[in-house]
């Protein structure tokens, strides 16, 4: 079975992603708390489509910790926690960094 001639009809979306985990972090740091940026959505390497930011968490604590972090940020919508993989689809770009020690959103937390 062959694949359908593309008459410019198909639509070919692609997201790009890029994944600042290592191999071991991958498995670790599987709490993502992910926005869309409404600040970035659009342009630059989301042109013409979305901007996702995902932070990768090593627990549910520092997950909550992050979380209220992002949802307290003017340019980030649609704030929520994933647990493992996390696949956008559509057209534009995902970054997910590692929160580890010094990030800013730890900074806030009182002890």
């Amino acid at each position: 079975m062959g694949s359908a001639p593309d008459d410019g009809q198909w639509r070919h979306e692609v997201i790009e992603r890029v994944d600042d985990r290592t191999v071991e972090q991958i498995l670790t740091h599987r709490y993502l708390v992910v926005g869309t940026d409404s600040f970035l959505s659009g342009w630059g390497r989301a042109k013409g489509g979305t901007s996702y930011a995902a932070w990768a968490c090593d627990s549910e604590e520092t997950a909550s910790t992050v979380y209220r972090w992002v949802k307290g940020r003017s340019d980030m919508k649609r704030v929520r926690v994933v647990i493992g993989g996390w696949f956008p689809r559509g057209k534009g770009h995902a970054h997910i960094y590692v929160v580890g020690p010094g990030h800013p959103s730890l900074s806030q937390v009182t002890a």
